[in-house]
């Protein structure tokens, strides 16, 4: 059909030339134009059917074996709809499908009842909830689901909003529906990625599937194919203890996102944009360039180059940077040791030690927070504590070190990166961010398997990853793939738990250092710290904010046991999603020899600078 449409807009253009002469004008071939409304409708009509369940929901007993079932229909109508619903609110589309925790809101610093979901689904399958909070979790749920419905009824889907919103799916498949995220008492996360699958082949054939058919029906059948296995794998692996995520992210859902990335290319219909956590081109998730450091960067340093990397690099190993010259980046994030120290706490600027422990820098871009505590919100903010810290560089951001400047070298440095030499700190910060920010691995024997490139995990590797991704729960609060706390698919925000880590490894009592709690005061932030990557933690012992593991067994026998709720501390606001794993020695041992194929310090980021100067482009 598109085919002729073009040879009759040709045709009439031969026609239309002046005087009759075989004159033909060059002819620009216009996007094909795609009815979005019925794909709209799809999801329309069941984020309504969602709130209609919910509506019936709230009649019945909470603990009734017709509950069970209408809540089940309503996370299947949710799901369907979820990636345009999600997609054009963010906020509302996480609270409706997230953690059943208190919501902190900053701007009026009021703590707000668990709502979502997630909640309902507590109070569904566990029980014990008083039939009124009952009501009015479903009451503040609908609330939630009515926004998303008006939005999918009265904003127009598009090709950004459609290919955007998919990718976003796929990610969420991977990353929350098959490693217990979305439904973590139900576990109903296998049937649910069954559902977004079956619901992301029906509205590519509601919207752009003739089009890929006409330029490309190997592709089209291709697609369909892949599909069709990743359902009938899902379907014949029901147990969600036992799923083997790795088989099926590795043969069954990276065929589909790469169909999906050449589907979108194929199509002509949008390129892509440079706003969003993707890089929309990656062919999978786990690819090394699969994420947009740009969108991870503050916008005043973006588009950096080579040159200003190179004077980062050399920043970072500076001690006068420090006010009295005994301190440098370097000092705490130790090249050769994965960018941490191997350190309880690494000494501050009179010998004494530091509060916390130093995490790794490797692939510290890509987090919303920063600092144990979370008190910085972008990487530049961190480094700019530490120069105004008067335990490390003591020096003002506004200041700076006319010291350094008596080596000429870095005269022309700053000449070459600035344009000038800087007569504060504020250039030094930003040119130090820019080196950090290459400093990134996705190379390991793990991203390589994921992207098939090698096939080479071990029986224990592979069972130490699905009970990472599934029966332990490690993935829900350390995301795949990156396996840190920023939470996917929106990347807005860092997660911060509270485990209740304890003062010693005799775990006797809690430690007393109070977390994220100094900034409001809230008791639903005692002892509440920013979830970390688990990338490269076979590197980065001793282990939690205040080092008190020395081993990764020790570690897992700490959340083996249930944090510090299972040792018996009193945290009425622990946020691990169980009391606890119930996991054997065998299981322990299968998960660190996970952890350990995590180990990328291979950044290679001199190679990346000079091939992105050449390209005019940010690292």
């Amino acid at each position: 059909m598109f085919k002729n449409l073009l040879f009759i807009a040709v045709f009439l253009c031969i026609l239309s030339c002046k005087d009759g002469k075989n004159q033909m004008a060059e002819v620009v071939p216009e996007q094909p134009q795609i009815d979005w409304e019925p794909a709209q409708k799809f999801y329309h009509k069941h984020i309504t059917k969602a709130v209609e369940l919910i509506d019936s929901l709230a009649q019945m007993d909470a603990e009734s074996p017709q509950a069970k079932k209408l809540f089940k229909k309503l996370r299947v109508s949710f799901k369907k709809s979820e990636p345009y619903a999600a997609y054009l609110n963010p906020a509302v589309g996480h609270r409706a499908n997230g953690p059943a925790l208190p919501i902190f809101v900053e701007d009026t610093e009021r703590v707000l009842s668990p709502m979502g979901l997630q909640k309902m689904e507590e109070s569904i399958f566990e029980g014990g909830e008083d039939p009124a909070v009952f009501k009015r979790e479903t009451e503040l749920t609908k609330g939630l689901l009515v926004n998303l419905m008006e939005n999918t009824g009265e904003r127009p889907l598009d090709a950004q909003r459609f290919f955007i919103a998919t990718h976003q799916q796929l990610l969420r498949i991977i990353s929350l529906g098959i490693s217990g995220f979305d439904t973590p008492v139900s576990q109903l996360g296998l049937e649910e990625s069954i559902v977004s699958l079956e619901a992301l082949y029906t509205v590519y054939e509601l919207s752009i599937q003739e089009l890929v058919q006409e330029k490309n029906a190997q592709l089209d059948a291709e697609f369909k194919t892949n599909v069709d296995k990743a359902i009938k794998y899902l379907s014949e692996h029901t147990d969600f203890e036992t799923f083997d995520r790795y088989t099926f992210i590795r043969d069954f859902m990276h065929p589909i996102t790469r169909n999906w990335v050449s589907i979108r290319k194929e199509s002509g219909l949008w390129e892509g944009v440079n706003n969003k956590p993707f890089n929309f081109d990656a062919p999978t998730f786990f690819e090394k360039d699969a994420f947009n450091l740009t969108y991870f960067t503050p916008p005043v340093n973006r588009n950096t180059n080579y040159k200003q990397i190179a004077l980062g690099e050399k920043l970072f190993f500076e001690p006068r940077l420090a006010k009295n010259g005994t301190m440098a980046c370097a000092t705490c994030h130790i090249p050769e040791k994965a960018y941490a120290d191997n350190r309880v706490a690494n000494l501050d600027n009179t010998g004494n030690p530091l509060q916390r422990n130093s995490p790794t820098l490797i692939n510290v871009a890509f987090q919303k927070s920063f600092f144990w505590d979370g008190r910085a919100e972008n990487l530049l903010d961190q480094i700019s504590s530490v120069f105004t810290n008067e335990q490390e560089f003591a020096s003002g951001v506004h200041e700076f070190s006319t010291e350094i400047l008596n080596d000429s070298v870095y005269t022309e440095m700053f000449k070459d990166a600035y344009g000038k030499v800087s007569t504060r700190n504020t250039d030094v910060i930003r040119a130090i961010s820019s080196y950090i920010s290459t400093l990134n691995g996705f190379d390991s024997k793990f991203d390589r398997n994921m992207r098939g490139e090698e096939a080479n995990f071990t029986d224990e590797e592979k069972l130490g990853m699905n009970l990472f991704m599934g029966k332990a729960l490690c993935a829900t609060c350390h995301f795949m793939p990156l396996t840190n706390g920023t939470v996917p698919p929106f990347y807005a925000e860092t997660e911060k738990e509270v485990i209740g880590v304890p003062e010693t490894a005799a775990n006797k009592a809690l430690d007393d250092d109070l977390g994220f709690y100094w900034r409001y005061e809230k008791e639903v932030h005692y002892g509440m710290f920013k979830t970390p990557t688990v990338r490269n933690v076979a590197l980065t012992a001793p282990y939690m904010h205040n080092g008190v593991y020395a081993t990764l067994e020790q570690v897992m026998d700490f959340y083996n046991q249930g944090g510090g709720g299972g040792l018996g501390f009193e945290l009425e606001h622990q946020t691990l999603p169980f009391d606890n794993l119930e996991l054997t020695q065998k299981e322990q041992k299968a998960i660190i020899a996970f952890m350990k194929t995590l180990t990328d310090t291979n950044v290679d980021h001199k190679e990346k600078q000079k091939s992105n100067l050449v390209a005019g482009t940010q690292p």
